[in-house]
């Protein structure tokens, strides 16, 4: 049976991926067999197992760091909002169903059979296994529905490591009210303490660390320094102001549409590890001006953010920034917003109803029941995409609702080879006519 650890945080954003990722690696070096689990995960950046099940992408990378395949039992209950109340439930890999206050009794006991079941699956197959939490396990109000962090501790009998984040102050106090608020028989899972993204000499929190410790009977067993040249990929929309801010005065500007249901914005990441360019997360159309790219992201929600950019009056703005020959690119949902137009017959992303597109590309998207969710091989077939690689295919993933066809005549970014593992041969993705990748 494999031995437990588990990450959890004084809140969200203060590094709890990071580290379950580091020790996925750590563990993995030292020749054990490693797999990552994180229960219970909101978020709305996934990724795709080699079986086609869609989990956490935070769980998809631990996999690699893990260096093995992506499955669906390291990220059972996967939770993407929709918007207001509303949420997507992914189950085992597979869409549930939207719901409305999912946090009721009868879904809480079978999220607990769920995540059982998965932890059970990977203690047989595994020597360790690296366990995430999830925003911060001393919320009082929560504890009777909790399917993330302490319940789950119990579950697979783990020690905890409680991490805060020096970066943005009052980690201190964080800590000690974390472990205060915590019920006595959970502050006893708490192994260890961890201070995340220090600046500066250990030896300036020495005071610091010792009253800490006085206090809660809880040792200190690391402090891991900031590192500003670590781009690394935030599951929390509410971390994207810091990406902007690390990039300031860099010579190139890349306008990226900060959606209201932007989905998988960890797209972006490569742009802001580039060290000269610049992100900069729009809402309105002045924000456009001195871009050298403007960068439309995926969506949960592709019409309904699309009607957003309309009453923005970012739609004019993008389309004024394309004709004077500046470059716009649309990843996923925002592709789909450049096209002609966006047929949703059943209703399954708005009223039901054709909407126009934006027109910069000649493009038909058709919304129907269901999500594709595979694994795809594509060859690039012009511009910089094809001088990078070459005739080698790149490979990915594809998650999304709907397909998308080129209208005739129209230009064809790349070419799929494989899905699935199973050979084919299809156009993908599109290039406005006079521009090239």
């Amino acid at each position: 049976m494999a031995r437990c650890i588990m990450v959890q945080g004084t809140a969200s954003g203060v590094g709890k991926s990071l580290i379950a990722t580091g020790l996925c690696r750590l563990l993995m070096q030292d020749g054990y067999r490693v797999a990552p689990f994180k229960a219970w995960n909101m978020s709305l950046n996934a990724f795709v197992t080699p079986d086609g099940d869609e989990i956490g992408r935070a769980q998809g990378i631990q996999a690699e760091a893990a260096g093995v395949p992506a499955h669906r039992d390291f990220n059972p209950i996967l939770v993407k909002p929709k918007g207001g109340l509303t949420t997507q439930v992914i189950l085992n890999g597979k869409p549930l169903g939207d719901f409305t206050g999912f946090a009721a009794p009868t879904f809480v006991g079978l999220a607990h059979e769920t995540a059982a079941q998965a932890l059970a699956h990977l203690k047989q197959e595994y020597d360790w296994i690296v366990i995430e939490g999830a925003g911060s396990p001393a919320e009082p109000n929560l504890r009777d529905r909790d399917m993330a962090n302490m319940a789950i501790a119990d579950l697979a009998d783990a020690p905890v490591l409680l991490v805060a984040d020096m970066e943005r102050g009052g980690a201190f106090a964080a800590l000690v009210g974390t472990l205060e608020l915590l019920e006595p028989r959970h502050r006893e899972r708490v192994h260890g303490l961890v201070l995340n993204r220090y600046h500066g000499p250990e030896a300036v929190l020495e005071s610091g660390v010792r009253e800490v410790e006085a206090r809660t009977g809880k040792p200190f067993i690391g402090i891991l320094p900031y590192l500003p040249e670590l781009y690394w990929e935030e599951e929390d929309s509410a971390s994207l102001a810091a990406t902007e801010a690390a990039g300031s005065g860099r010579p190139l500007t890349a306008a990226v549409i900060r959606l209201p249901h932007m989905a998988n914005f960890t797209d972006v990441a490569p742009l802001q590890a580039e060290p000269d360019v610049a992100i900069r997360w729009v809402q309105t159309p002045d924000q456009l001006v001195g871009a050298d790219l403007v960068l439309i992201p995926g969506s949960k929600n592709t019409v309904s953010d699309l009607h957003w950019l309309r009453r923005q009056g970012l739609d004019r703005a993008i389309v004024a920034h394309a004709s004077a020959k500046g470059a716009t690119i649309g990843l996923c949902g925002g592709y789909q917003m450049l096209g002609s137009r966006l047929e949703d017959p059943e209703g399954l992303e708005d009223a039901p109803g054709t909407h126009a597109g934006l027109g910069l590309l000649r493009t038909v998207t058709r919304f129907h029941p269901g999500k594709q969710t595979t694994l795809t091989c594509v060859i690039g077939l012009t511009g910089l995409v094809r001088q990078w690689a070459g005739q080698q295919p790149l490979e990915g993933y594809e998650i999304h609702s709907g397909r998308t066809d080129l209208e005739p005549g129209a230009r064809p970014a790349l070419r799929v080879t494989a899905r699935s593992g199973q050979s084919v041969d299809e156009p993908e993705g599109c290039i406005s006519q006079g521009r090239s990748l």
